[in-house]
């Protein structure tokens, strides 16, 4: 993979900024990279809270939607949550069934199983609720793109109320004066949250399936006069959805993800308690890179390797003893997860470099012995190896299944909607879709999304986006610590980097178990000297480095604490030798 250094090149008035809000200009320089402008932004930026985040009853349909819940409640009405098997849609579930159960509504849950029913919606979940005497349909996570489904729904006399945050479908047609017009096709439900809507007003679009079902929660709760103290398991659940789901955390997220790690610290649900206990994470030290990659991981193997409703019960459980016993079971799901997708991932590379497609715009990887669940993690494995698209392609019980991960310049929904005469079934984001397709459909499919890729060669390369070039003589414990303002660190709002060139390696060795981590002693050219460690790529690197080489690297300061002792360090994300 190519790889282009960048500098932001943002100006503010950073001098200014750091008397005003107490922090150092490098800490001001941050925030202008992040987006982050006016006095007003990095307030909310730095301190915002939940009660600055928009009412629930701005986004289109939120009134309808509680109105019509409310008469169900009233009426005894039986209510059926339908949601998801990703991260995403088990804790959007989990939100929505006890705060109905909270509100007094008789109310279950059901979760497609992702190998024998596919995503979303479907006919025999329909058809088992009808068998079931449910009056009511609540989408969570899913349900934007489900028209059929939901026409069924209506026929079997059901209400059907979806929410939902992925992409709404569209059809092109030609316009008055013959441009192409794109027209929205949303179900025909009684009602239909989601604010990529055209017409939704809601100011931020970025919420993810669990953070709109927070949002039906405090819609709801507002409603019925309960006390909104009681939300706060919600937010836990809507912040590890927002991770789990990588969502850009900007705004409101920030503020949602942020005030779920705190929550955390003491939190209220007994199944994520057990499964941070049996991951070895200390509460108040869970930030959110264990929410995206320790326990997103494992709530995330139930719907991978079994079902999901696995990973519901857990978040579920009322017992300690109950949610432990959960907890272990996600937990060992996930380990064989790991080894599933590494040989994966092998046999994804294998296929690329050996059956010619490595000169391709767009990667159709085909795999047919992949389990279907692990198709999206190996995808962005290799997106992030060869910074290209990359769809990963297995056999279904049905056809064969897919599923994509995307890089900026290639905005992946918009292009399968221009390849959808192919495909059985399709969905998803800019940045990821999910696809099912005839297996004689296959090679046609990826010579059309490489006619049409619209990519160019500079779209290959991945930028590196370095903050501040900064000596690492400049850091000092404290602005490590004013960092942490900075946090949580995710999409969008990535971890701050740095770059310093002209260090010689005075020292290096592998370390850990596996020998995967570098160690190094890194001198500048006034001989003040600093460890630092790389995690990627190690024993590579120490075979290419030799001591008193001079390297450019781009790090991150942190705080090394080992037997009682501090000491900075600098976490180094990329290294180049230096002729």
């Amino acid at each position: 993979m190519k790889e282009q250094w960048m500098i932001y090149g943002r100006k503010a008035d950073f001098k200014g900024i750091g008397e005003r809000f107490g922090i150092d200009q490098v800490t001001a320089r941050i925030m202008r990279n992040r987006g982050v402008e006016g006095d007003e932004e990095i307030e909310a930026y730095l301190h915002g809270r939940l009660e600055d985040c928009a009412s629930p009853f701005l986004l289109k349909d939120m009134d309808k939607t509680i109105r019509i819940l409310s008469d169900k409640i009233r009426e005894g009405k039986r209510i059926r949550v339908i949601g998801d098997y990703d991260i995403d849609g088990v804790c959007a579930s989990y939100i929505l069934v006890k705060a109905l159960e909270r509100a007094g509504a008789s109310v279950d849950c059901d979760i497609p199983d992702r190998i024998r029913d596919g995503y979303g919606i479907n006919i025999h979940i329909i058809e088992r609720a009808a068998a079931d005497g449910i009056d009511t349909l609540l989408t969570c996570d899913n349900g934007i793109a489900a028209w059929d489904q939901t026409c069924y729904a209506k026929e079997k006399g059901m209400t059907v109320l979806i929410t939902d945050h992925h992409e709404v479908p569209f059809e092109e047609a030609a316009g008055e004066n013959g441009e192409t017009v794109r027209r929205e096709r949303i179900p025909q439900a009684d009602a239909v949250v989601n604010p990529h809507q055209q017409s939704c007003p809601y100011p931020f679009k970025n919420l993810c399936g669990g953070a709109i079902a927070f949002k039906t929660a405090q819609a709801l709760y507002e409603t019925m006069g309960i006390p909104k103290e009681e939300l706060s398991p919600f937010v836990e659940a809507a912040g590890l959805a927002t991770v789990g789901d990588v969502m850009l955390l900007q705004g409101e997220n920030r503020i949602l993800v942020r005030e779920a790690l705190k929550r955390m610290r003491n939190s209220r649900i007994p199944g994520l308690r057990a499964l941070m206990e049996v991951c070895g994470l200390k509460p108040e030290q869970v930030g959110s890179y264990h929410l995206g990659f320790v326990i997103g991981p494992c709530l995330n193997a139930g719907g991978r390797l079994d079902t999901a409703k696995k990973s519901l019960a857990l978040l579920l459980s009322e017992s300690e003893e109950e949610a432990r016993e959960a907890a272990w079971e996600l937990k060992a799901l996930n380990d064989r997860r790991k080894d599933m997708t590494a040989e994966n991932v092998e046999a994804a590379v294998y296929y690329i470099e050996e059956t010619g497609i490595r000169e391709d715009d767009v990667y159709v990887v085909f795999l047919p012995e992949c389990h279907e669940s692990l198709a999206g993690i190996v995808a962005g494995r290799i997106r992030e190896r060869y910074q290209h698209p990359v769809f990963v392609v297995t056999r279904a019980e049905k056809g064969l299944k897919g599923s994509g991960r995307s890089i900026p310049a290639y905005p992946m929904y918009e292009r399968l909607t221009a390849c959808r005469e192919y495909l059985t079934a399709f969905g998803g984001h800019p940045m990821a879709a999910g696809l099912s397709l005839p297996e004689e459909n296959l090679e046609p499919f990826r010579k059309a999304l490489n006619r049409g890729s619209g990519l160019q060669e500079k779209d290959f390369v991945k930028n590196l986006w370095i903050d501040v070039p900064m000596p690492f003589s400049y850091v000092t414990e404290e602005l490590v610590d004013q960092f942490r303002l900075l946090e949580p660190f995710g999409n969008g709002n990535e971890k701050p980097l740095f770059a310093q060139k002209g260090l010689i390696v005075r020292r290096k060795s592998l370390m850990g178990k596996k020998k995967n981590v570098l160690k190094l002693l890194l001198a500048d050219e006034k001989g003040l000297s600093m460890e630092a460690v790389l995690f990627s790529e190690a024993e590579e690197t120490d075979r290419l480095l030799r001591e008193g080489d001079r390297i450019r690297a781009a790090y991150y300061p942190d705080i090394n604490e080992y037997m009682g002792r501090k000491s900075l360090q600098m976490v180094i994300q990329s290294l180049q030798k230096e002729l």
